[in-house]
């Protein structure tokens, strides 16, 4: 008894411009695909590198988070220290009112420019 054979591949078939218009044909403008970055790829692909490209990202994000948060601690813990003084208390509402506040928006406003400045970066990277 004979084995039945396994079934034959199409045989691929290089198609040009020419072979698919006729021989006289005469190409238009050349058109390339839009190249994507190695970078999106690898990250759109979930490769390791692409994964650490998008580690790398979130480390930064988080370096930038903690210093703020370290920051804003340190702010919030020394008040008691600086309330524990003997001071008037029209000095303590002005501390309080004028001096916190504005140091808690620097502390936001530079987390914020931080955060975008580390996108702006990573989208720099990735767009390449």
């Amino acid at each position: 008894m004979s084995e039945p054979h396994p079934p034959r591949r199409p045989r691929r078939e290089t198609v040009t411009y020419a072979s698919a218009h006729g021989a006289g044909a005469v190409p238009g403008p050349a058109r390339r695909p839009p190249a994507h970055a190695p970078a999106r790829s690898e990250i759109d692909e979930q490769t390791t590198l692409g994964h650490t490209y998008v580690r790398s990202l979130m480390r930064s994000q988080l370096r930038a988070a903690l210093t703020a948060l370290g920051a804003l601690a340190l702010l919030v813990g020394s008040l008691p220290l600086l309330l524990a003084l003997p001071a008037p208390e029209a000095l303590v509402w002005a501390v309080l009112g004028a001096g916190v506040y504005p140091v808690v928006w620097g502390i936001a406003h530079w987390y914020v420019r931080r955060a975008e400045r580390n996108e702006r970066d990573f989208t720099g990277l990735v767009e390449r």
